[in-house]
């Protein structure tokens, strides 16, 4: 993800077949989503272990900032971690010591974890984890810059659902405009020598993001392009001329 532009994914479902599938296939990285996802923190040993020996960077994002979760996600081997809803600096701060081991953070510290291949590797020799501030309130935009100064964070990602939803439903007199916003988010990353990333449902989206600063961009997700993929066979299915008879068990010929 250190790249100056790099492209990932959001999986959502939960299964190491889909994450091997998407690090075979050359992402740069690939987001695993304890937050909105359809399965539990169990389920991510697995995802990760199904990535191992490709270039794919797994990035995980917790449902909440909690430190033991932050650092059981990191002793099992994630690359990145990924914290919904930061909005003040001293969010930002407490990420990163959670994400740290002593004396810059307060991580506890064990040897034998996945991390450090269960002991057979020095600890001292494991990068630096990539951590990810979202950006998804108008409160978050205005203090981006500040976020952005934090050291140890690597980028502001800016999460469009959310931040859309908090714009929608703002007092009058506290609006923004989410294109601003998302402007305001670059140039304080840029400013401060960090990276933008968001994610884009449609890939025609893309080259706009792109063209406005973002380098950290997730193109869709696992589920969705199912559900698209889905909705599309039975589009064309529907649009066929066949007999209409649905299928029923034991009504077949004898």
């Amino acid at each position: 993800m250190k790249n100056e532009t790099s492209i990932g994914t959001w999986l959502s479902v939960g299964s190491p077949v889909i994450a091997e599938v998407a690090a075979l296939s050359g992402f740069d990285w690939v987001l695993l989503d304890l937050e909105h996802g359809s399965a539990s923190e169990a389920s991510l040993p697995e995802q990760l272990r199904a990535m191992r020996g490709s270039r794919t960077k797994g990035v995980v994002r917790v449902g909440a900032p909690h430190p033991d979760l932050i650092a059981r996600v990191l002793d099992w081997g994630a690359d990145g971690i990924m914290v919904p809803h930061i909005n003040t600096v001293a969010e930002a701060e407490a990420l990163v010591r959670a994400a740290h081991y002593p004396p810059r953070g307060r991580r506890g510290f064990s040897r034998t974890v996945r991390a450090h291949d269960y002991g057979l590797r020095s600890p001292e020799g494991t990068p630096a984890p990539l951590l990810l501030a979202q950006i998804e309130t108008l409160d978050a935009v205005n203090a981006s810059a500040a976020i952005a100064g934090v050291a140890g964070i690597d980028v502001l990602f800016v999460g469009p659902a959310d931040l859309q939803h908090d714009l929608r439903h703002r007092p009058a007199t506290d609006t923004a405009d989410f294109e601003d916003c998302l402007a305001r988010v670059v140039a304080a990353a840029r400013a401060a020598g960090k990276y933008a990333g968001t994610l884009v449902r449609d890939i025609s989206e893309l080259p706009r993001r792109l063209d406005q600063g973002f380098t950290q961009v997730a193109v869709q997700s696992d589920l969705a392009l199912l559900r698209d993929a889905f909705s599309a066979i039975l589009r064309d299915w529907g649009s066929l001329d066949r007999p209409q008879q649905p299928f029923s068990p034991g009504t077949g010929p004898a």
